[in-house]
């Protein structure tokens, strides 16, 4: 097998130039889907994680060693994902791996993680199975799903909003999602409209969407991954539904809004970081600026997720000193409290490895931006 520095991969797939990888003295690993039916947002991540990375080895490096993230593609299927975790940690021999995708993925790599006591840092996934209980490797920087699913419903309600549906991938990840929405019907005592469900590897809404629509849907959560809830809301709308459509923020992407078309304007899809254009945070100011020195166009909520959760990468390895290993990634990791990465504090703990809180929601306008 022929591996690819991450960031040469990155730039094939956002036409993005990086720096060179020869002489990186600290490996991190990650598998993710660079191809697949995730891949638009992970190739928008990975953008955002590589305007930090390569700023920061510009600088240096960290202690004067340079950070290389080796990514294998995992094509978004969690047997390759376990896979790809056995060799970059077994035979490549990486201090931590970074920003798996994935629900099913990250949760079917978490053996390993115990096996070999590597850290993992900043996973694109809000499953509450790896925040509660408290997985050792896990460090989470974004907020859980569940809460997304929760506020979207309880802002639906205000907005009186009631006849609200569920559509879902039947996997960990829609089950999860599921049991969010459940506590939002709880908390804004309603119940779901319907429950669907559609088959992750292959995904078919023929049946569901005239079934949808005879229920009359004021709103749909429409929980599942990049191609699939593009098919499944256009499947929607030309069964006649026009209620509206909420989905998470794994489909917050520039790639998600393009391959919708003509059906993006007015989803309403749920952020875990600030808006990508608000200058009253200054991490998202210190991404802009980056990313106009780079040319490399306007930030997206993805790059946003990349750009931050790099920057809690650094700031482990930081706290590793010299020559870190995985137990010193770790140790420091965990020793990160009240943390200000700009605007947004962080904290570890032996405890707690939630990371951020953050939650809002956004609609995508007519111009193809999310806005708040």
């Amino acid at each position: 097998m022929r591996f690819t520095p991450w960031l040469r991969r990155a730039a094939a797939l956002a036409a993005f130039s990086t720096l060179s990888w020869a002489h990186a003295q600290i490996l991190i690993g990650q598998t993710v889907g660079i191809t697949g039916s995730a891949a638009a947002t992970v190739a928008e991540s990975m953008k955002g994680a590589a305007l930090y990375i390569d700023h920061i080895n510009a600088r240096g490096g960290v202690g004067g060693q340079k950070v290389e993230i080796v990514s294998l593609d995992d094509k978004f299927d969690p047997k390759l994902t376990l896979d790809n975790t056995r060799i970059l940690i077994e035979e490549k021999g990486v201090v931590g791996l970074f920003m798996t995708r994935g629900t099913p993925h990250t949760q079917g790599i978490m053996p390993l993680l115990d096996q070999h006591g590597v850290p993992l840092v900043g996973p694109s996934t809000g499953a509450i199975a790896l925040h509660k209980p408290v997985h050792k490797y896990i460090f989470n920087v974004r907020a859980p799903y569940q809460r997304e699913v929760e506020k979207a419903i309880t802002h639906l309600n205000t907005l009186g909003v009631k006849r609200i549906g569920v559509v879902h991938v039947d996997d960990t990840f829609g089950a999860d999602g599921l049991a969010g929405a459940q506590l939002g019907f709880k908390a804004n005592s309603l119940e779901a409209l319907f429950v669907e469900k559609f088959d992750r590897a292959k995904p078919d809404f023929s049946a569901i969407a005239p079934r949808v629509a005879t229920k009359e849907p004021q709103a749909v959560i429409f929980i599942g991954t990049g191609a699939a809830v593009v098919d499944g809301i256009k499947a929607l709308r030309g069964a006649g539904v026009t209620g509206q459509i909420v989905t998470l923020s794994n489909n917050a992407s520039g790639g998600f809004v393009k391959a919708l078309g003509d059906q993006a304007r007015g989803v309403v899809v749920t952020q875990v970081f600030p808006s990508e254009r608000s200058l009253n945070h200054a991490v998202i100011k210190e991404a802009m600026d980056l990313a106009r020195a780079r040319n490399a166009g306007e930030l997206t909520p993805a790059m946003v997720e990349g750009f931050v959760s790099a920057k809690v990468l650094v700031e482990g390895l930081r706290r590793a000193g010299a020559k870190p290993d995985r137990a010193k990634l770790h140790a420091g990791l965990e020793s990160i409290k009240n943390w200000d990465l700009g605007g947004m504090e962080l904290n570890y703990s032996a405890t707690d490895h939630s990371g951020l809180t953050f939650s809002d929601l956004a609609i995508i306008g007519p111009d193809g931006r999310f806005r708040r």
